[in-house]
């Protein structure tokens, strides 16, 4: 058995494997209850060792290689210690092998995905010094193709601008990503003269080292805030969507697999589904740096892993009341679901989700206003997948991980589930996806007709996913919604 690491990096995580086998795998920040935790605790260990005991560790990156980086950004503390991390959680005499950032994005990907042969794109803001890195998967494992290097960084980019915007760099690009709908992406041109020397998917430079932010840049007069977010989303999708194009031109694959944390960008995902011609595209359900802890052992043993899915977290084994859900979304209530095994990857899937009837005009600012999160931000359904083709104009056939978007056929039918431009990050699902989402679904559909439910994550703004049921208690009686 060997244990994967995510460690004093945001989104903190570890997960256990036996083989091929997948046993379980967590964030840190659902047992600290801290946001986006970069350390790991006893609580997790503790759950973990009860699906057994690792033989090794593997972590995610090389520590001396991103000192050396750290030193010379002016990041401090610069040194990177791992083994200062493993004795704090008892696990110091396990024998520790280091793989690298990229490689573990890359093999995360590569080796969940099935495929025999993959184009691999990882783009996020920074490993030890890789940016972006091309990879082909083949049966003799991974080869990088192309990359490139710290300070050049789109996703640096995009988190600055994150934070230009008054966001949480690290934790709100997705918010960034919902502003730039509702603005128009009129200093595209500006940004890119400002900001890059050059602009050529999938080769850039930029002008500055963007780790600090970009507080230094003017905004031109009459420029909104959501004007800025449409720009820099359009530079991003229009260098992804190349690169991605690129990929296709010069490596023999009909799959490709995005990681990286920019591969959460479910926007440009739909656009690289949209206007490329590979057969397959497979994005891990977390494909950020948390998802490397199953990447940092898929890096080191170099073989398929069988992935059933995301469920492998925390689990709240209690009997669900599928008819109680329904009666209670029938009196147009919101209802929160807390049941079986926790979601590994950002984003609820059924597990730990609050759902509601997405027609009613209200549901969105009812949801809102719950959850205490801006006016604008928007709601995804979960449908069932036999139907979606119905609802809204799919850019892959399934999307059982809300990672594409996809133009809503009715936006007046079902206000709370579309975005401004009429867009919704679908959520489909089968009954091997996850059986009792699955029911509700389909008990919903015999009552009312509709097929789908909004879902969004069991928390409010600010706060991790619910984990454990003691966690779901306490949130119910705070909240004042029923927890099923």
């Amino acid at each position: 058995m060997i244990l994967g690491i995510n460690g004093q990096n945001h989104d903190a995580s570890m997960a256990l494997i036996d083989g091929t086998e997948i046993l379980w795998a967590a964030h840190a920040e659902r047992y600290s209850r801290v946001k986006n935790d970069k350390f790991l605790n006893m609580d997790m260990v503790k759950e973990m060792y009860g699906y057994g005991s690792p033989d090794r560790v593997v972590w995610f990156e090389k520590p001396f290689s991103k000192s050396l980086r750290k030193l010379y950004s002016g990041e401090r503390p610069w040194r990177c210690d791992p083994k200062e991390e493993l004795a704090r959680l008892g696990l110091e005499n396990l024998p520790v092998e280091y793989v690298k950032h990229h490689e573990s994005h890359a093999a995360a990907g590569f080796y969940t995905s099935g495929f025999s042969d993959a184009a691999i794109l990882v783009v996020d803001a920074i490993g030890e010094w890789d940016t972006v890195s091309i990879w082909h998967g083949t049966a003799n494992g991974l080869k990088r193709v192309w990359g490139k290097r710290y300070p050049n960084s789109i996703g640096l980019f995009y988190t600055a601008f994150t934070q230009y915007l008054g966001l949480k760099p690290n934790e709100e690009e997705y918010i960034l990503m919902g502003m730039a709908a509702l603005g128009k992406p009129i200093c595209v041109d500006q940004l890119k003269e400002d900001f890059f020397d050059k602009l050529d998917a999938p080769n850039f430079r930029l002008k500055y080292n963007l780790h600090q932010g970009c507080r230094f840049w003017n905004r031109p007069a009459g420029v909104s805030d959501y004007d800025i977010a449409a720009s820099v989303q359009a530079i991003t999708e229009e260098y992804l969507l190349k690169t991605a194009q690129w990929m296709k031109e010069n490596i023999k694959s009909n799959n490709l697999i995005f990681m990286g944390g920019c591969a959460l960008n479910c926007v440009a995902n739909s656009l690289i589904a949209n206007k490329t011609s590979y057969f397959n595209i497979w994005i891990m359900p977390n494909p950020g740096d948390a998802g490397s802890a199953i990447g940092a052992v898929a890096a080191s043993e170099k073989k398929q892993l069988h992935w059933a899915g995301p469920y492998l977290g925390t689990d709240i084994n209690r009997e669900l009341d599928i008819d109680g859900i329904v009666k209670e979304l029938r009196k147009g209530r919101v209802v929160a679901v807390a049941n079986g095994r926790a979601e590994f990857g950002p984003r609820a899937l059924g597990n730990r989700s609050l759902l509601c009837d997405p027609r009613g005009p209200d549901a969105k600012a009812r949801m809102n206003t719950l959850k205490k999160r801006e006016a604008f931000r928007p709601f995804a359904p979960a449908i069932l997948a036999e139907e979606a083709w119905r609802y809204f104009k799919m850019p892959v056939q399934n999307t059982p991980y809300m990672q594409f978007v996809a133009e809503c056929k009715d936006p007046n039918g079902f206000p709370g589930i579309c975005h401004y431009d009429n867009t919704s990050r679908v959520q489909t699902v089968k009954y091997q996806d996850n059986p009792n989402f699955r029911a509700i679904l389909e008990l919903w559909q015999e009552k009312t007709g509709c097929p789908m439910l909004m879902n969004t994550s069991l928390n409010v703004k600010g706060e991790p996913l619910v984990n454990t049921w003691a966690d779901a208690v306490r949130w119910q009686q705070i909240n004042g919604v029923k927890v099923f």
